[in-house]
């Protein structure tokens, strides 16, 4: 097994080490999640130092030979950022986790396994391979919020599943037409990069269902809808993984599947994403400013975010400067990285004011800063992070959306995307004036815990050493940008 194989199944290996082992004390089972997590991120920083461009860790073994499916996992500038994000955000949901409570190493187990299906997403180069992760996310994540949720998290569990589920029966419907396509036929991403296999309306109608399966999971307008539902309900954890990394996969997808296997049909549809883009940026971000409720508020910012990477991904297809479609792509993944960091911090700081007063309702707290100054400080970072201040991540991220949207042959919906920004920074505003400052409101709020703290401040810590020194991340994403631009062009 090599290493990206062992990154892969590391995490589910312990989590049914866990299950089978005899009845473990619940702090033992937190350490034992926590190292295994760490153990994880320690392998994907070998794997980014040892990285020597193109497709690497490659490992190919027969599956289903019947139907040239096989076992096929490799990673390259896209994926291994994505990778490593999953690894840093598991890891601090384990020690976010570190205090709780209730049936401890099923909840464990259950993340456990989850990262592994996460991790294999983004390391899968066989379609088959790919859709059997991605359909196994959807199961882990639902037992997440049904089994530790809160409100009407059963009903909230139910609306995911059958919403994402239906995402990917019509994204398999995709596949199997680029595998019937395909001569020989195969799953093998790959094989269907190197000779696109449909062209004229068989690539339409495939472009088609595959973009309609990552809409959903993105989720793009009007896609959206089974998101701020399962945000609200989900445990703080279990948002920030919904939000940090699950969500990636419809983006990922968008770039490393459908772009370069149906780059016919991307050139000629590509001004429909970049309007569906745009409406999801605004959208998200005026829906957001309307909520009183904050779990609610930080969902509806995740449509607005994603979004611009939906934008970016249509801009890169359009007919516009190389450099700058280059740069659109380089934006989206740096995009998805920032709204991980970003997003999971804001998740886990909402989950520390349930913990303390069981309410969303931002109109019941006031005053925080006075009470809680750590939360006030880490909350305000992640806010003016997310609304793009130069120093974090979400500006380098932005920025080069924007430019290379403009520059790329969507000037027009590169503008008007701006303005997202501006209601952002608006309703993030709102919030920490409502909920920081002023005078005390009815429900006081202690500060943050050990446990909490060391969760929260490394993913803003990242986010900043992005945002000052990101050149580390993009030479990793923009040798794969050009390549994912070159093969579109063609």
């Amino acid at each position: 097994m090599n290493v990206l194989s062992l990154l892969i199944f590391w995490p589910l290996a312990v989590g049914l080490a866990l299950l089978a082992l005899p009845r473990l004390a619940d702090r033992t089972v937190a350490v034992v999640w926590i190292a295994a997590a760490a153990a994880d991120l320690a392998l994907v920083i070998v794997l980014w130092a040892r990285y020597g461009g193109g497709i690497g860790y490659e490992t190919r073994l027969r599956w289903i030979p019947s139907v040239g499916a096989g076992y096929h996992v490799g990673a390259d500038g896209l994926s291994l950022p994505l990778l490593a994000l999953t690894c840093v955000l598991f890891l601090c949901c384990a020690v976010y986790s570190l205090r709780l409570a209730h049936r401890v190493r099923a909840f464990a187990a259950l993340f456990l396994f989850l990262q592994t299906v996460c991790l294999g997403v983004f390391a899968a180069l066989d379609l088959l391979l790919f859709f059997v992760f991605f359909d196994l996310s959807i199961v882990g994540m639902y037992f997440v919020i049904a089994g530790w949720g809160h409100g009407g998290h059963v009903r909230s569990a139910l609306k995911f599943f059958l919403y994402t589920f239906l995402g990917s029966l019509v994204l398999l419907l995709g596949f199997i037409g680029l595998y019937l396509g395909a001569e020989p036929h195969t799953f093998d991403l790959v094989e269907l990069i190197r000779t696109p296999p449909l062209e004229g309306g068989a690539a339409g109608l495939a472009l088609l269902a595959i973009g309609l399966g990552f809409a959903i999971k993105t989720p793009a307008v009007p896609f959206h809808t089974w998101l701020p539902p399962a945000h609200t309900d989900a445990p703080a954890a279990g948002s920030a993984i919904l939000a940090g990394v699950l969500l990636k996969m419809g983006g990922y997808g968008l770039l490393r599947i459908a772009m370069p296997a149906l780059p016919d049909a991307w050139r000629r549809y590509a001004w429909a994403i970049v309007v569906i883009g745009l409406v999801s940026v605004l959208y998200g971000a005026l829906v957001a400013l309307a909520q009183r409720d904050l779990k609610r508020l930080i969902a509806y910012t995740s449509v607005n975010h994603m979004g611009y990477v939906v934008l970016a991904a249509g801009a890169a297809g359009l007919a516009g400067d190389a450099a700058a479609r280059r740069l659109a792509v380089t934006g989206a993944v740096t995009q998805m990285v920032s709204h991980g960091l970003l997003t999971g911090a804001l998740f886990l700081l909402a989950g520390v004011l349930y913990d303390r007063a069981r309410t969303y309702d931002m109109d019941r707290f006031g005053g925080i800063a006075g009470t809680a100054p750590a939360f006030a400080a880490l909350t305000a970072v992640a806010a003016f992070g997310s609304l793009g201040i130069p120093g974090l991540s979400g500006f380098i991220a932005e920025f080069q959306i924007f430019a290379g949207a403009i520059g790329g042959g969507a000037p027009v919906a590169g503008a008007l995307a701006v303005l997202g920004i501006l209601i952002t920074a608006a309703l993030f505003l709102a919030v920490l004036h409502r909920t920081l400052l002023g005078r005390p409101g009815e429900l006081e709020v202690t500060d943050l815990r050990g446990s909490e703290r060391a969760a929260i401040v490394p993913l803003l810590a990242l986010s900043l050493v992005i945002g000052l020194a990101p050149r580390f991340l993009l030479d990793l994403i923009e040798p794969a940008s050009a390549a994912l631009v070159a093969l579109v062009g063609r």
